[in-house]
């Protein structure tokens, strides 16, 4: 380093240097950003923002541990935390004790629960292209129901003991 330090110049025009360096190499945005004197912008930072973060780690633990062969409960859980801006904000710091949080409100209310069946029947039938089957208040579910609220409430319940479990 010392050594660099003694060295001359030689005249050397830095920019002139640079030109050459850069020369049949294809500019992008990073060099841009970089020449604007933003080099240390993302520098200790991640490029994907902290919602995105949040929405990745909240889908991975459905993913890994929510069991729904269907995978319309999962698809209809994901949206709902994706689109609450008010969840996801609560979420940035701690996604899994938010996602933990939300299972257990939802177990908490049977009307929170029966409104998420009736999306996740909606969501079913949509991916099926078939007409969903909806429970009837005191009436049986239909055999072929996927999702009936006593098969949902023991889906929500296993997740939120794996989910406390990690």
């Amino acid at each position: 380093m010392e050594e660099r330090e003694k060295r001359p110049d030689h005249g050397l025009d830095k920019q002139a240097v640079e030109r050459e360096a850069r020369a049949g190499r294809e500019f992008s945005v990073a060099d841009a950003i970089n020449a604007a004197g933003g080099g240390d912008l993302m520098k200790g930072a991640s490029p994907v923002s902290r919602k995105r973060q949040a929405q990745l780690t909240m889908k991975q633990a459905l993913r890994e541990h929510l069991s729904d062969i269907e995978g319309a409960l999962r698809t209809v859980l994901l949206r709902r935390l994706t689109e609450s801006e008010a969840l996801l904000h609560a979420g940035y710091e701690n996604p899994m004790a938010a996602l933990a949080d939300y299972v257990a409100r939802l177990l908490q209310s049977d009307a929170a629960l029966r409104r998420l069946v009736h999306e996740a029947d909606i969501e079913w039938g949509r991916a099926n292209d078939t007409r969903p089957f909806f429970e009837k208040e005191g009436e049986p579910p239909h055999p072929d129901d996927p999702y009936t609220s006593a098969s949902v409430q023991a889906q929500l319940t296993a997740f939120s003991e794996k989910l406390q479990g990690t």
